[in-house]
């Protein structure tokens, strides 16, 4: 099954694709490249929430899209914390490729303030979070709001996690699929 490379400008988006860089949860790069891929199904939800957002004057920053097995086991071992790390052994819906992880950047291209940065382990990254400022709570609502107009589920401990319906449908996918071009050798 072929995945759909996203980026620009096919795609109208801005990759930041942290797990490319030392900026993650392992203090590592996890992938060789900054690379984004979705199964098609994705792909075209995706281009559903560029479309509603585009009006707004949003963009979409994409910080990931399908996550190896091999990159899931790396995060898993850099934070074996169920409530912000798939444990590889259940399956993550980023391994299916129909998971996504992402911000909105405004109009003046700088992304929007969502009371934490992308991948804090913090009860302040739950939607709903009441003890983050009134901006940040409107700026995940409109996320949230765009996503599922689109026909994404959200993640409720991660305002950044979004992933179509019934995840487990899809295969579990390793970087073999894309001829290992995706994963950085590891540490």
């Amino acid at each position: 099954m072929p995945l759909v490379d996203i980026r620009p400008p096919d795609h109208d988006v801005v990759l930041d694709i942290r797990y490319a860089t030392a900026d993650n949860l392992t203090g590592r790069p996890i992938y060789a490249r900054p690379l984004c891929y979705l199964h098609p199904e994705a792909a075209q939800a995706l281009r559903r929430a560029i479309e509603l957002a585009r009006p707004l004057g949003l963009r979409l920053r994409l910080f990931d899209g399908f996550r190896p097995v091999e990159a899931q086991w790396r995060l898993w071992n850099a934070v074996p914390n169920p409530e912000f790390v798939a444990d590889p052994r259940k399956g993550s819906s980023h391994s299916r490729g129909v998971a996504i992880d992402l911000t909105l950047d405004g109009p003046d291209g700088r992304p929007l303030d969502m009371g934490t940065g992308f991948d804090a382990v913090t009860p302040l990254s739950h939607h709903g979070n009441l003890e983050i400022s009134a901006t940040a709570q409107r700026n995940r609502l409109l996320l949230l709001g765009l996503m599922a107009a689109a026909g994404w589920q959200h993640y409720q401990n991660e305002w950044w996690h979004y992933n179509l319906p019934q995840p487990e449908r899809f295969p579990m996918l390793s970087d073999s699929v894309l001829d290992g071009i995706m994963m950085a050798p590891a540490a």
